[in-house]
């Protein structure tokens, strides 16, 4: 297949990787030139789990447009580049063409349905990867659990069982799901549940863990947002929130979450499509969230002092 990673992050460049060695031709496009250059002079550096090596035959670049139309463009940008993302790739496809979106948080496919119709779109979730980037043309994973895959109008279709076993036989741990909402609702409870908290206390996810305070914080968010989902009507599969995020905190103690990683290089985060989503959905279905509401607003406050700086 010919596919575009937008966004080669730290997850992107992972995804772009084992993508290029599993045969596919894969361009990976990315804002950070730095970056892009390494990719194109010397590859691109993958250590973690999945073995340490330099994959070449990347074409990389910073307009997607070099692309061109493809079989698969994966959106792989924080929270905010999905609109940007699907604006940009909207002009680029062809009929068959499809768009797999994987972000934390919630909202990327309403995002995307403001500039493309929503036919041809699946949902992502990657979950337990612990990705950063070392430096450009060098990312790192300490772990590689599950890629789950869904339409976004639900179901199971051919498609998402072929895109499943792409995934697959590159090397990935991939299922394909007939209710996607409800693996993105149960990653967005972890999202919370370490995102800003983390951020907040400046630790990573087994430093909160072990801090009784700051974890009991963290739990209220947890705690927080299963309510919202509850009321949504989403299926979780566990009655406990605190049993799961728990065991999700477990799996990964040295990892830190992206939102912190973005703090510490002192830019912009996700926090609107994580925490801050929280208190906007809570809002709207008449459900308090005070803890999601205030670790939210330490964050923005944080990032509103980097652009004073």
């Amino acid at each position: 297949m010919k596919i575009a990673i937008i966004g080669a992050g730290a997850m992107g460049s992972v995804y772009a990787g084992l993508l290029t060695e599993a045969g596919h031709e894969i361009w990976a496009i990315d804002t950070w030139s730095d970056h892009i250059d390494a990719i194109n002079a010397k590859g691109l550096q993958i250590e973690g789990p999945s073995g340490d090596r330099v994959v070449q035959g990347i074409h990389a670049t910073t307009d997607v447009a070099d692309a061109g139309a493809c079989d698969l463009y994966v959106i792989a940008t924080k929270g905010a580049g999905v609109g940007p993302a699907a604006s940009a790739i909207a002009p680029l496809m062809h009929n068959d063409s499809l768009v797999l979106t994987i972000q934390n948080g919630l909202g990327a496919g309403e995002r995307i349905a403001q500039y493309l119709p929503t036919e041809n779109v699946l949902l992502g979730v990657a979950d337990g990867f612990g990705a950063s980037m070392k430096g450009p043309g060098h990312a790192h994973h300490n772990a590689m659990n599950l890629i789950r895959i869904g339409e976004m109008r639900g179901g199971m279709t051919d498609r998402l069982q072929e895109l499943t076993v792409v995934w697959a036989e590159a090397g990935f741990k991939a299922k394909a799901f007939d209710d996607i909402h409800q693996l993105v609702w149960e990653k967005f409870i972890c999202n919370c549940t370490y995102s800003a908290p983390c951020t907040v206390f400046q630790c990573t996810l087994g430093e909160l863990m072990a801090n009784a305070d700051n974890f009991n914080i963290a739990l209220g968010c947890a705690r927080e947002v299963f309510a919202l989902g509850t009321a949504k009507g989403i299926n979780f599969s566990f009655d406990d929130p605190v049993a799961y995020v728990t065991a999700f905190g477990k799996k990964m103690p040295g990892s830190k979450p992206s939102m912190l990683q973005d703090s510490e290089a002192r830019r912009p985060s996700e926090i609107d499509a994580i925490n801050g989503m929280a208190p906007v959905l809570g809002r709207e279905l008449g459900i308090p969230t005070p803890y999601n509401e205030t670790l939210a607003a330490v964050v923005r406050a944080r990032e509103a002092q980097f652009q004073k700086d």
